[in-house]
């Protein structure tokens, strides 16, 4: 019998290592994609901060543009009116209401109702 309770032991002893192995290792790799997952995010974040820096100065040129005909005051207007209208139109680009040749509830991914879930039929 002593040596039962010795292999059982040894089992007990093997368990224990692998899984103390198996635990690392996953460790190691959450903490490496997770690495790499910030750094990606704080590139698509740069990228985010150029891209508006590059709107707000196509958006100063477009009023300066339009300011040599007209006072700035109505150039600003105008800028802002068409700055208004593209947020618009891409915001009615990302949430379409009804996609076309479809009715309600057509197009969206499965279960989502494009109304809101709020929305009674």
């Amino acid at each position: 019998m002593d040596h039962l309770d010795h292999l059982e032991h040894l089992d007990k002893h093997l368990v224990e290592e692998l899984a103390q192995v198996a635990r690392e290792t996953v460790r190691d790799e959450l903490r490496e994609q997770g690495r790499k997952q910030r750094r990606t995010a704080v590139l698509y974040a740069a990228s985010g901060a150029v891209a508006l820096y590059a709107g707000g100065a196509l958006a100063l040129a477009l009023g300066l543009g339009l300011a040599v005909g007209l006072p700035g005051w109505a150039a600003a207007l105008i800028t802002a009116a068409i700055l208004g209208v593209l947020a618009y139109v891409l915001r009615g680009a990302a949430h379409p209401r009804h996609p076309h040749g479809a009715g309600p509830g057509a197009g969206g991914p499965p279960g989502i109702d494009p109304e809101g879930p709020h929305h009674r039929a």
